[in-house]
């Protein structure tokens, strides 16, 4: 798990949404935090890859962060962010 938590802060942004992906594909919340921060990432593709595999994860810690994300500058990240955010209350609600 480290592995991948460390992999989220590459150099290389390929590196950082691959991270991610498999991050929220396991659906372990350790790495809830950090991806918390790679929706500031200045790559637009590491913000999209942060908030999908953060809605996969459902953890509410990332409502806020999700919800600020609903602002960002790129179509593609307010898309995943919104997706996310219902991910989330789908999971609170089930």
């Amino acid at each position: 798990m480290e592995p991948l938590i460390n992999a989220l802060k590459d150099e290389d942004w390929q590196v950082r949404v691959w991270a991610a992906e498999a991050l929220g594909k396991m659906g372990d919340n350790r790495g809830v935090e950090p991806m918390i921060q790679d929706l500031k990432d200045e790559d637009s593709d590491v913000r999209m890859g942060a908030a999908r595999s953060l809605g996969n994860i459902g953890d509410e810690r990332a409502v806020e962060p999700l919800t600020q994300a609903l602002k960002d500058e790129f179509v593609g990240v307010r898309g995943y962010a919104k997706k996310a955010l219902e991910m989330i209350k789908a999971k609170e609600t089930a």
